[in-house]
């Protein structure tokens, strides 16, 4: 790779974040270059991608060794597959790579992003679960190895783009993250009992992936952000908010002292935050259409029911009880999600089963990866178990 382009890992290359990543860098060919490109076990989908972009690596992180891929990798595209998670701490960590793009959608993603951190790296988040997982231990990674830690979510982006680099909180008097409300925010909720996976994955401003989709209808995504916001800029609860905007044009505000509120507007298309990312502290093209007020007309907000929404409310109860808390409510999350999406939950089961899993299993350390890990996997179990307890009601 050319010495004057940053070399670019993609962890969770497959996904709609990795399209809008490549998207990005192959716009600049002579400012980023592909250095990896890592999937779980999407073996036809990396090809092509790889086919296109050229990596000098390729991960299939969910697969054993199999000589043929690897032959088939290198003979097609020129890149050397490894396999297994462990390839993927190593990819994040190579000497050789400038920035990981950490994509990887759940508690999957978190030892590759944070041996990116722990390496010292430009690490983009976009695997907002390794905060919620383990916000201690990962930002103090980020500190002690001098990595540069960029939020890719749209909201997290927006925040830190109106914060003054330098000053993370002082001045500020809350933060306010902003949320769509998904497809189901003015549906009468009688029918939330009947909703379907479809329907629940069909967001009306945003393409991303199914899990992130059903997180965005039950707003587990905004409470999952909340979360993240609290390690990321380093406030407490009580100073970070959810208002519901159906246009997804304003991102999340910041207030300040003073009583000002500074924004960040973009049509909702995620190249914007990750060519920001990309680029920082500097300015790139996109590719996202500009942004034209005058047509839109009105932009709305309103608070969260949470009576609609109660994902939420349990995500800002565990934030508050701290410790593994949060690690226990996201495992309980994917376990439900994955039921749902499945066929074997009900759409208005899925908070109940996280409610459920947050008073079985009792919240301990989080200041090690061993630590959230153990109570990840326990809360894991705990869900599972209640998952078939309530499938077996509802049949």
């Amino acid at each position: 790779m050319s010495a004057d382009r940053l070399s670019v890992a993609l962890l969770g290359a497959t996904g709609s974040i990795g399209a809008s990543t490549l998207d990005v860098v192959v716009r600049h060919p002579g400012r980023y270059g592909v250095f990896a490109l890592c999937a779980h076990s999407s073996a036809p989908a990396l090809l092509d991608l790889c086919h296109r972009h050229r990596p000098r690596y390729a991960v299939l992180s969910g697969l054993a060794e199999d000589a043929d891929l690897r032959r088939t990798f290198a003979e097609r595209a020129g890149s050397e597959l490894l396999f297994g998670s462990r390839a993927l701490e190593q990819i994040a960590a190579h000497p050789d790579c400038d920035t990981v793009m950490a994509a990887i959608v759940g508690a999957a993603g978190l030892a590759s992003a944070l041996a990116a951190a722990r390496a010292g790296k430009r690490v983009l988040l976009a695997n907002k679960e390794a905060l919620v997982l383990a916000g201690a231990p990962f930002m103090r990674a980020v500190r002690e190895a001098g990595a540069t830690l960029l939020p890719i979510d749209s909201e997290h982006n927006a925040v830190f783009q109106c914060l003054p680099q330098g000053d993370r909180g002082s001045a500020v008097r809350r933060v306010v993250l902003t949320a769509s409300g998904g497809p189901f925010r003015a549906a009468p909720l009688a029918r939330l009992e009947q909703v379907t996976p479809d329907e629940a994955c069909a967001h009306p401003n945003w393409v991303m992936g199914r899990k992130i989709s059903v997180d965005s209808a039950t707003m587990m995504n905004k409470g999952l952000e909340v979360i993240e916001a609290r390690w990321l800029f380093d406030l407490p609860p009580e100073r970070i908010d959810v208002l519901i905007h159906p246009q997804s044009i304003v991102h999340s505000l910041v207030e300040y002292v003073d009583g000002s509120v500074l924004a960040q507007l973009s049509n909702p298309d995620m190249r914007v935050p990750i060519a920001h990312a990309l680029a920082y502290p500097g300015r790139i093209e996109s590719g996202a259409r500009p942004l034209d007020l005058g047509a839109i007309g009105q932009l709305a907000f309103e608070r969260p029911d949470l009576e609609r929404f109660p994902c939420l409310q349990l995500a800002y109860e565990a934030l508050r009880a701290g410790g593994s808390s949060p690690a226990i409510l996201n495992a309980a999350n994917e376990v439900a999600v994955e039921a749902f999406l499945s066929g074997r939950l009900r759409f208005t089961a899925i908070a109940r089963l996280i409610a459920e899993t947050l008073q079985q299993v009792p919240s301990g350390d989080a200041d090690s990866l061993e630590a959230v890990l153990e109570a990840d996997a326990r809360a894991r179990r705990a869900a599972a178990a209640l998952a078939a307890r309530l499938q077996g009601k509802a049949a």
